[in-house]
């Protein structure tokens, strides 16, 4: 396997676990639902991309993601056979957004 697949393998776990992290831990006030990741800075960090509804909870979410990072990645280190994790951050995906704009024009 080579560097581009074992990369694209790991975002893939890394997107998975989020989301079952997430399931496991967050509230019932909003829903939080993975989108996707995506490396940056050569692998050395992962963006996990989130929606949240009702869209008013985002702050809220975020802030809860950003508090819960740490223990983000203790549940990869205990779950997954990932070596040398990245940062990981949670940032609103507001691809779905600029889609809807687009389609308005």
């Amino acid at each position: 396997m080579n560097a581009s697949e074992r990369n694209k393998r790991a975002i893939e776990i890394i997107t998975h676990e989020a989301a079952r992290f997430i399931a496991e831990e967050a509230g019932s006030g909003s829903l939080i639902t993975v989108v996707r990741a995506q490396s940056v800075s050569k692998g050395e960090r992962v963006l996990v991309f989130v929606s949240v509804f009702p869209e008013e909870k985002a702050p809220a979410a975020l802030a809860f993601l950003d508090r819960k990072r740490k223990d983000f990645s203790e549940h990869l280190k205990t779950h997954t056979r990932l070596h040398g994790l990245p940062r990981i951050d949670f940032m609103l995906d507001n691809r779905e957004e600029t889609e809807n704009a687009t389609e308005e024009r």
